[in-house]
């Protein structure tokens, strides 16, 4: 089968190549893949995977929808399906109680085991979850990692009350923009931070709050947009390069919200902030099981609609991840794995 592979560091590291089809296993389920999305971790997997345990050469990509090859619960072959990316015991203290991003002995496709970017990938059964025939396929591949990530982030650590102002900083992200959606689901007042014209419009013409990271201090911004109150929550997966402005953009006992640090992970804690304005720090990451299956339904409901970047195909994975890192880049980068339902007979 054709896979990509990552032989070493760097993009000269990234090969699309022959790799061992899995065979069937009990307890397993094998897909067929038809898509996958890109997402910061293969980036990082790419250019350093420091701290997390793995061997190359190892298939990459985290996330992906593909057709059953082989029966599983509520699985039969044929079917349209979506992976949970983790691999998880279903037996720890986390899992029992129905959290398996918590998982003791959890391991990740395309971190620590090989992922999605290949042309047929085996997972176990309980990470298999059936997809609704006709559900574009695309969008639905982005919805394992940066979708499932985004949504408990805003729905899944403090309450989101309707009428609450959220921030969202470095919304050209897909995690973000996918953030800044789902808090306006759940009616929130949403205010976003982009920059370039291209984004800024795009984000002002589909009816949010726009502050231009690049034009002076989003906090006095936020503080002007909201009468000097602040956010109630602030999502913040860039880092320490946004940090300091959203401790000072977080209301009073308001919450900030993190799952990355793409630009540094050892910002000020701004302890004095912290505790005189009593903010609330939450680190997140993924979703469960649970949270996954409602993210699904609101999905094929069409209640949500992922923004896609662009699709190219398997062979053009290097192209894939330099567009991924792109400034310009507004929305997912989609990996074209095989043709798609429907396409075969056209």
């Amino acid at each position: 089968m054709r896979a990509v592979l990552l032989r070493g560091r760097g993009p000269q590291g990234v090969t699309v190549d022959e790799a061992t089809e899995p065979g069937l296993m009990p307890g397993r389920v094998r897909l067929r893949m038809l898509a996958a999305s890109v997402n910061r971790v293969d980036l990082y997997m790419r250019d350093s995977g420091e701290g997390i345990t793995h061997t190359l050469p190892q298939i990459m990509g985290v996330d992906g929808v593909g057709l059953a090859l082989d029966a599983g619960p509520g699985i039969a072959p044929g079917d349209l399906c979506i992976i949970y990316p983790y691999e998880f015991c279903g037996s720890c203290p986390h899992c029992l109680a129905g959290d398996q991003p918590l998982c003791l002995n959890a391991r990740i496709l395309g971190e620590h085991r090989d992922g999605t970017f290949a042309e047929v990938v085996s997972v176990p059964a309980a990470s298999v979850l059936r997809l609704q025939p006709g559900v574009d396929i695309a969008g639905a591949a982005t919805l394992g990692v940066g979708w499932l990530t985004a949504w408990r982030m805003v729905f899944g650590k403090v309450t989101l009350q309707p009428g609450s102002t959220v921030l969202v900083q470095g919304a050209g992200g897909g995690v973000a923009q996918a953030a800044a959606l789902l808090a306006r689901m759940g009616g929130a007042r949403v205010i976003v931070t982009t920059s370039g014209a291209a984004k800024i419009d795009h984000f002002r013409a589909t009816g949010f709050e726009v502050i231009d990271h690049a034009a002076g201090p989003v906090s006095r911004a936020v503080l002007d947009l909201t009468d000097g109150a602040g956010a109630d929550l602030v999502i913040d997966n860039v880092g320490a390069a946004t940090w300091g402005q959203s401790l000072r953009s977080a209301r009073r006992g308001g919450a900030i919200v993190t799952c990355g640090a793409t630009t540094g992970g050892a910002p000020s804690a701004d302890l004095q902030r912290l505790f005189v304005r009593q903010l609330s720090i939450h680190g997140s990451t993924m979703g469960s099981l649970t949270e996954f299956r409602r993210l699904i339904d609101c999905f094929e409901a069409g209640r949500i609609v992922p923004q896609i970047d662009c699709i190219l195909p398997l062979d053009r994975t290097v192209e894939a991840l330099a567009r991924a890192e792109d400034p310009a880049r507004l929305g997912k980068v989609v990996l074209k794995i095989a043709p798609w339902p429907g396409e075969e007979t056209k």
